[in-house]
């Protein structure tokens, strides 16, 4: 995988990236239960009127989904999450490294709260408060 800086993306071959299309579309068609709750609950800009995108390509990964405006993946962690965490934290840092915001939404929360789950991304979209200065508050 080439990385080209002045674009700040990567360079795919075009049969790689060609395969990496029929894969998101065949997501697209099986998704798990909880990607399913979570697409009827923001597509059609349901979700404050943000437009997301579902098993979006990125490169050589395929992102649960994505929001272009905010550069925000949103992924949806089931089980077989918890037996590659690593290989996610590493994608995660990839991706990352693009400018790209990531937030990670356990399947059990979009399937027993689904309004739980939906805040989880508000938050993420909104834009991160400046630390507080390192002196506030002192010699009051």
């Amino acid at each position: 995988m080439e990385r080209k800086d002045e674009f700040d993306h990567w360079i795919i071959p075009e049969e790689l990236r060609r395969k990496m299309v029929e894969v998101a579309r065949n997501f697209r068609k099986n998704p798990t239960r909880s990607e399913a709750i979570l697409w009827r609950a923001l597509r059609g800009k349901k979700l404050d009127g943000l437009k997301f995108r579902r098993q979006q390509n990125i490169g050589p990964f395929i992102v649960d989904f994505y929001n272009s405006s905010y550069r925000l993946i949103v992924e949806v962690d089931g089980q077989i999450h918890e037996r590659q965490r690593q290989a996610d934290q590493q994608r995660q840092e990839l991706l990352e490294s693009l400018g790209l915001r990531f937030v990670r939404v356990p399947a059990q929360v979009v399937d027993a709260n689904l309004p739980a789950a939906l805040g989880l991304i508000r938050a993420a979209l909104s834009p991160h408060p400046p630390a507080p200065s390192p002196t506030w508050g002192e010699g009051e």
